[in-house]
């Protein structure tokens, strides 16, 4: 009996709930690991009722083991919800996946992840759409959640926030209900227009989108009230500190497992090969739907490879350079650069961006020094570390313009990455995603200007796709007209037209 092939949909599903699964062992793992047993769900409760605007570090809020939960309960969340609706699970739909569970390690939790997730579907249902095909949009609306936190446990309670101590008022709930409803409405018709200004050269389309909208909501709730932004809250959690602030030694352990597993299932789901990688390596990554043209066990290689480059650059900073280590973002973000590996995201076109970030840091290091300055940041400076992770998003870049287009992007990027949280007071997660979109924004029409043969290549393209696409409107045509004889027996030279 010939075995049944495994689909693209069933892969994608596979990974959701293989990830998920490994959080929450993990998470058992951890709690032995660093003495925390019979404490993560007590510190998973204050992840969940603690507000969290960027950069809230949920190893200090709660700890290791908990926030490994909290991820495993997210992710979990999400998989089920993939694997019920009716129809196919695609590359976007995995995109959504990694940035819940990435987030769960700083500012997304089980908590303030519902009111943004659920909304949408009043939408969808509205508009007679889909829910499985726009699954995503529900996924990347979390983006949203720390304003749930901030308005749900803080925001109508004049600042009066107790760390430990679950506080609700009447005004705060409906306000909230009210944000939900209203991000439920809004996301869906904001993406679209996002993609249209950056030409699709930003993959996390979603944070320029979300971060322009949460600059205006930011300043409604905040400047024009004239309020402060409240900061993140602080609690220093000992086992934490005992620890460094950083699981440097369990985190690598961790993701070598998750890459290699990746890279393994891939290699056997292939038949046992890497064949066609090479060729997926080639693509440039824009406007690429990497499972539907090489498919998702070629992907699942690619989800390995590439993680394990972030991982290589995230032990280099973090041992060259003083900063922050493995932190709460900095496992969070290793996991959200694996969010585009389905579409449009390899180590090929991703090292030049990573490589502009070091030259930047080189280059006002040299400026400083010469100044006699002292360098404010390194390359493991938190902010720098969790925006180098959004800006391999530019990868399209450098697969059409070049590997200097891309490590000028990379500069780029990184000379605006802790400037922009400001924007929004640093309740959108994806920062990382506007800053990227605002280096596209800026880019662009200056490559486009000077390098107009690549400009002309992408409308040849344009012009082939438009004319396949009426080609396929003629054969359609054709064959339509075909069936409309042999239905009324106009059709000369067959005695039965069946």
């Amino acid at each position: 009996m010939k075995q049944k092939k495994i689909t693209n949909s069933q892969i994608i599903n596979g990974i959701a709930f293989g990830f998920s699964t490994f959080f929450l062992v993990s998470s058992i793992i951890a709690a032995v690991y660093t003495g925390e047993w019979g404490k993560v769900f007590l510190n998973w409760y204050q992840i969940m009722i603690t507000p969290c605007p960027l950069v809230t570090d949920y190893f200090e809020i709660g700890g290791l083991a908990s926030a490994l939960l909290n991820a495993g309960a997210c992710g979990l969340a999400c998989s089920l919800f993939m694997v019920s609706l009716k129809g196919e699970s695609h590359a976007n739909t995995m995109a959504g996946y990694f940035l819940v569970v990435a987030h769960c390690f700083y500012g997304l939790n089980f908590l303030n992840m519902w009111p943004c997730f659920l909304a949408p579907f009043l939408y969808l249902h509205q508009k007679k759409l889909d829910f499985k095909n726009n699954l995503h949009i529900c996924m990347f609306a979390t983006s949203f959640s720390p304003f749930i936190s901030e308005l749900l446990l803080r925001y109508t309670q004049r600042g009066s926030f107790i760390f430990g101590r679950l506080q609700l008022n009447a005004s705060g709930i409906l306000l909230t209900f009210l944000f939900s409803l209203m991000i439920g409405f809004v996301i869906p018709a904001i993406l679209p227009g996002a993609h249209a200004w950056h030409k699709g050269y930003n993959l996390y389309n979603g944070g320029l989108a979300f971060g322009l909208f949460g600059f205006f909501l930011f300043n409604l709730l905040f400047r024009t009230m004239g309020l402060s932004p409240h900061q993140p809250v602080t609690h220093i959690n000992p086992i934490y500190e005992s620890f460094g602030r950083s699981y440097r030694l369990y985190a690598n352990l961790f993701f070598l497992i998750i890459f290699a597993s990746c890279i393994l299932a891939g290699y056997m789901l292939n038949g046992k090969s890497f064949r066609g990688y090479q060729r997926l390596m080639k693509d440039t990554g824009h406007a690429s739907n990497f499972s539907e043209k090489y498919g998702m066990p070629l992907c699942l290689i690619n989800i390995g490879c590439h993680g394990a480059l972030f991982l290589l650059y995230i032990n280099l900073v973090i041992l060259f350079t003083t900063g922050v280590g493995f932190t709460g973002p900095t496992v969070g973000v290793v996991i959200a650069s694996l969010t585009f590996t389905a579409m449009g995201q390899h180590p090929k076109n991703v090292w030049p961006i990573l490589f502009g970030y070091q030259i930047l840091y080189f280059v006002t290091s040299y400026l400083c020094f010469t100044d006699g300055r002292e360098l404010a940041w390194s390359l493991s400076t938190q902010g720098y570390i969790n925006g180098v992770a959004f800006a391999t998003g530019l990868c399209p870049i450098v697969g059409r313009y070049g590997i200097r287009a891309g490590i000028v992007a990379g500069f780029m990027c990184a000379s605006m990455c802790t400037a922009t949280s400001a924007l929004h007071g640093g309740f959108v997660l994806y920062n990382g995603g506007l800053t990227t979109g605002i280096t596209a924004l800026i880019l662009l029409p200056i490559l486009e200007h000077y390098q107009p043969q690549a400009r002309q290549e992408i409308k040849s393209q344009a012009s082939n796709l438009q004319a396949m696409i009426a080609l396929v409107d003629d054969l359609s045509l054709e064959v339509r007209h075909a069936h409309d004889e042999i239905s009324y027996g106009s059709f000369d030279g067959f005695d039965d037209p069946s």
